[in-house]
Formats: C-alpha cells, sequence, structure tokens
C-alpha cells in the first residue's frame, strides 16, 4: 500500500501495567518495538474514577526516562479540583506536553459527590490552571456516543469540548470509514476546525473486541463479525485477516484526510506494527 504524501502523525495507547515486571516488558518490548516506527507519543489510560491513577503516572514517567514522548489521560474520578491541579503540576515538573482529557467511565458503586463529570470542565479547568503549557486532546465518536440521545446532541457536546480550549481530538475506533467522512463533514458544518486523528483497534480475536465494542459502543458490521465468527477458531487466520482489513480501513482514513493515526495497541506490537508496514508507515 502506498503512504500519502505527507506522512501521518502515529500514536500508540497503552494501559498501566499492573506490576514491575509488567511494566518491565511494556517499557522494554511493546514500546521498544512500536518506538521504532517513530510515533508522535505514547498515550497511557486512567481507569474508570482514576482507579489507575498512580499507575498511569508511573507508566507515564518510566516511559519519558526511557527516552519517549509520553502523554497521561486523565479524567475526573473521584478527584476535587485541589487534587486535579496537583496532578497537573506534578506532569508539568516532569516535563510533560500533552494530556488525553476525557469525561471517563464513573466507577461501581461511585456516587454523584464530584465536581462535575464532563470532560469540557476539565479542559476548562486545565486551561484556567496551567493557561497553554498542555496540547489537550479530547474524545471524538463517529458513531455517536452511547450516551447521547442524539447525533446533533452529541456533536454540541463535542464542540463544546473544543470550544472550553481543546487542541485535537482522538475518535472512538470504528471499522466504517463512511462514518469517520460523515463525521468530518458534520464538524465542518458546525464550524469545528481542530484536527481529528482517527483511533484504530488491531482485530485479533471476536471474543475480546465484542467486549470492548459492546462497552463503548462501536460498531462492528454484520458481514465482518460473520467473517470473523468463520476464523474464530484459527488465531492466526483472524490476525492475518485483521491486519488485512485494519490496513485497508487506514488507507481509506489516510485518503479522506486524517492526520494521523491513533492505534488502541491493548499493550502489543504484533499487529500494530504490520499494520504501518502495510502502510509504508516506517
Amino acid at each position: 500500500m502506498n503512504a500519502t504524501t505527507t506522512a501521518p502523525s502515529l500514536s500508540f495507547e497503552f494501559f498501566p501495567p499492573r506490576d514491575v515486571p509488567g511494566q518491565k516488558r511494556l517499557i522494554e518490548n511493546v514500546a521498544g518495538k512500536l518506538g521504532a516506527l517513530e510515533p508522535s507519543f505514547f498515550s497511557v489510560t486512567y481507569g474508570a474514577g482514576g482507579t489507575t491513577r498512580d499507575g498511569t503516572r508511573q507508566t507515564v514517567y518510566r516511559l519519558i526516562d526511557a527516552g519517549f514522548n509520553a502523554v497521561p489521560h486523565l479524567s475526573m474520578g473521584a478527584d476535587d479540583k485541589t487534587h486535579i491541579q496537583t496532578i497537573l503540576d506534578d506532569y508539568c515538573s516532569r516535563g510533560v506536553k500533552r494530556i488525553v482529557v476525557l469525561r471517563g467511565d464513573q466507577p461501581s458503586g461511585f456516587g454523584a459527590n464530584r465536581f462535575t463529570h464532563n470532560a469540557e470542565a476539565l479542559v476548562n479547568l486545565i486551561r484556567t490552571h496551567c493557561g497553554d503549557q498542555f496540547h489537550l486532546e479530547v474524545a471524538a465518536y463517529p458513531e455517536i456516543h452511547p450516551d447521547a440521545s442524539s447525533a446533533e446532541q452529541d456533536l454540541e457536546f463535542f464542540k463544546r469540548k473544543i470550544d472550553a480550549g481543546a487542541d485535537s481530538a482522538i475518535t472512538q475506533y470504528f471499522y466504517n470509514a463512511d462514518a469517520y467522512e460523515n463525521f468530518l463533514e458534520r464538524c465542518a458544518k458546525a464550524g469545528i476546525t481542530a484536527p481529528i486523528v482517527p483511533g484504530i483497534m488491531p482485530i485479533t480475536n471476536l471474543a475480546s473486541l465484542m467486549r470492548f465494542s459492546q462497552k463503548c459502543g462501536a460498531d462492528i458490521p454484520r458481514w465482518l463479525n460473520n467473517v470473523l465468527t468463520d476464523t474464530a477458531d484459527d488465531q492466526q487466520a483472524t490476525i492475518d485477516f485483521g491486519v488485512d482489513f485494519v490496513s485497508r480501513l487506514c488507507e481509506r482514513l489516510l485518503q479522506l484526510g486524517a492526520p494521523g493515526l491513533h492505534f488502541y495497541t491493548l499493550n502489543r506490537w504484533g499487529a500494530t506494527t504490520r499494520i504501518c508496514q502495510n502502510l509504508a508507515l516506517h
């Protein structure tokens, strides 16, 4: 496959490993392999309600110490404003330049006693406390956020995050390029000009893909589900098909003007690397 004339940016998302050996494997093996693709950054997720808060920071700092550009995710969770400000000051002191700002999932059994529960408010807080210290990424949903009552409401919420001071956006993953194209068209009509990078989920296992997709509201086209069902007992066949299909999806997204690709790696490097090689992004 041919790369675009202007090389798109690449970024890769990790979740915080549960223990020190897991962090060591992530830094030395996975980040080492993906680092050869010269990504703009590695991002590190922030569990529901900040449940991986310490793990997120530890992973970010270990990536920084290893020479990588690491970007923390941040949501409000159970934290009050003062605690969020302390986290921001800590990141500032360690040279973090970018943050992925999310509403985040509400932790199980958590009440409503928090300073707010939306990414727009967190963007406002960061801009008020830190000015332009950070490049702020927010989430976008070409297939509509599952909590939104309509496409119009979802687009309004997205625009409010951008107007609050977000610099760019990363989308939830999807497998229909038309959804991304339509989303870009609707954003343009709404006066939204911020770069919108599509999120990419490599396909390696049907059961896990269905579980993730049901949780986040990503649509699995019926034909794709049927093909993956046919190969479910042959993991290598599933991976090979997934690499080819997602490579073609990415090629189409780049043709539509995507400024980059953000891979949800699940702390693995194999399928993501093969996709980027197919696209000559290496």
